[in-house]
């Protein structure tokens, strides 16, 4: 599984070490109490309908890269800082990045799950 950037024609890997949360337990959990992740990686969040999205970081102790989708196409991408960061979007789908891996991506673009 790997997840796609592919903004005109570009397409490149942000991430192929990919991580579905899928269940209530792990969808509330998201990077709660992990001590870092790979730099490859990424964990995502698959709703059955669009509505505002809201993430925190409490309990991450790591910087992240977050980016809410609609419909594969970037809504909103936010640098959530370590323990206090919090952000919300409109998605259906949301993804949680390390720190710098979507420094490229922008609102608008088209990003791809692979292999779900």
């Amino acid at each position: 599984m790997r997840v796609v950037h592919d903004p005109v024609g570009k397409e490149r890997p942000l991430a192929t070490n990919v991580e579905v949360a899928d269940g209530i337990l792990s969808k509330a959990l998201g990077l709660m109490f992990r001590r870092s992740v790979p730099d490859d990686y990424a964990l995502v969040f698959h709703f059955s309908r669009v509505r505002t999205r809201g993430l925190h970081m409490v309990g991450v102790p790591f910087d992240i890269d977050a980016v809410w989708l609609v419909d594969e196409e970037v809504q909103q991408v936010e640098r959530l800082s370590a323990w206090t960061g919090h952000g919300r979007a409109k998605a259906d789908t949301v993804l949680e990045l390390p720190a710098g891996a979507a420094a490229e991506v922008e609102d608008g673009d088209s990003l791809r799950i692979e292999g779900i």
